[in-house]
């Protein structure tokens, strides 16, 4: 099975000009911990996790402080062709929620998740 038979193609994301407290209000509504960053044309660039915001939530400057400033900037991604075994290691092995999915311009096209992963697993 594929990243693209599992992923979450309904992918909330934050552009890189958000603020962190546009960060907080999507990660809220959305029930997410965390989503990526990207650029105009839409290329992944990053991601913002709830630990990522929450380093700064007490500066007292979310409105001020760009999603850039705090996102985390080596991501792992991987291709909608890739076994969702190699992705069930990484998440396993370095501790991530969920992993992007990128296509070969850049663009962020899915998220697999934990769950994701679950689900199709039992």
């Amino acid at each position: 099975m594929l990243a693209k038979d599992v992923m979450s193609t309904e992918v909330e994301m934050l552009n890189e000009n958000s603020t962190l407290a546009d960060a907080v209000s999507k990660l809220l509504t959305n029930e997410i911990s965390g989503m990526p960053v990207v650029d105009a044309q839409g290329r992944l660039i990053g991601v913002i996790s709830e630990k990522d915001i929450f380093d700064m939530a007490f500066s007292g400057k979310l409105h001020e402080t760009k999603a850039v400033e705090a996102m985390t900037r080596e991501v792992v991604s991987f291709s909608p062709e890739t076994d969702i075994r190699i992705i069930a290691k990484a998440l396993s092995e370095k501790n991530y929620r969920r992993v992007p999915i990128i296509n070969s311009s850049g663009l962020v096209v899915g998220i697999v998740s934990r769950r994701d992963i679950l689900k199709v697993a039992f």
